[in-house]
């Protein structure tokens, strides 16, 4: 029901052909950015790994998403800082020059690894940024030029200094469980949140105490590009994600929560709005207080379906 009504709204998102540097960001459709590709001040950050390789957006960079990620224990984990600063500076990356997030752009769920990199971005200082929406396929389905020659970046100075003001801490969402002063909003497919399904590196399956069930799919009406502000705002409205309180979006490992993080931040532009990054990987191996944890006897059976 929710994507019938964003349809009609989702296709102002590529109006406009031209870029002013104004509105950069947050998102960016294929002709916006292929008119852009000879200003050399831009970043094309390319996250999809070995695909790069193979086809690109001319003059993008390859940063690999699992730079921007935790070890396999715990994947929604923040890479260390001197790690992240040195990753940013390999990539050429500064607090002045506008970045392209370019994912591969499959499904609604691809489109997280590229909202988790502008989240990591934007939390490093990073002033201006864009998601090219719909990704390389989008760039791909409009017959706009490729190249499968390697651009190597120039290493940038680039002093990192991490900013918590869209993220929530372990502590601090115990914290928040505790005192309920937030509303907790639960990304994942309904089956996690029930308690039904679980990710491999949880502890155990369930979700935090009073969250609330929105997946990160609704912010799609259809395909692999997100709704624009307007239909992302009114969606926001029409569910009470007004900005009241504080929001914590999470998922697993704060891949589907960043969709909603960039949904309810970047595009309906709300302010308090905070991802948990660890998300209940991080959170349940703490041992914390969960709820929707299915008892042994149901918890196997669901192991089996």
């Amino acid at each position: 029901m929710i994507r019938s009504i964003l349809v009609a709204a989702a296709t102002l998102a590529f109006a406009s052909p031209v870029l002013a540097q104004a509105d950069f960001g947050p998102l960016i459709s294929p002709a916006q950015l292929h008119a852009e590709l000879e200003n050399d001040d831009i970043i094309i950050l390319d996250i999809r790994g070995d695909a790069y390789r193979e086809a690109h957006i001319p003059g993008a960079i390859s940063g690999p998403y699992a730079l921007f990620r935790g070890p396999a224990e715990n994947p929604g984990a923040l890479p260390q800082q001197d790690a992240l600063e040195a990753t940013l500076q390999s990539l050429g990356i500064t607090a002045d020059r506008p970045v392209v997030v370019v994912h591969q752009g499959t499904d609604e769920t691809d489109f997280g690894a590229a909202a988790r990199v502008y989240w990591t971005l934007k939390s490093s200082g990073v002033s201006e940024l864009a998601i090219l929406n719909g990704g390389q396929i989008a760039w791909n389905s409009e017959n706009l030029p490729t190249s499968n020659e390697v651009t190597e970046p120039l290493q940038s100075n680039f002093d990192l200094v991490f900013s918590d003001q869209w993220l929530a801490t372990t502590d601090e969402v115990v914290a928040l469980v505790d005192t309920g002063s937030a509303l907790l909003l639960d990304a994942r497919p309904k089956s996690f949140w029930e308690g039904n399904a679980a990710h491999p590196s949880a502890a155990r399956p369930g979700t935090l105490p009073q969250s609330r069930y929105f997946e990160h799919s609704n912010w799609f009406s259809g395909g692999p590009s997100i709704v624009n502000a307007d239909a992302a705002r009114q969606l926001a409205t029409d569910q009470g994600l007004t900005g009241a309180e504080e929001l914590v979006s999470f998922c697993n490992t704060g891949h589907w929560a960043a969709t909603n993080w960039f949904a309810l931040s970047e595009l309906a532009g709300i302010e308090n709005v905070k991802l948990y990054p660890e998300s209940m990987v991080g959170y349940s191996q703490g041992g914390y207080e969960m709820a929707n944890v299915p008892g042994v006897f149901r918890n196997l059976l669901n192991q089996f379906r």
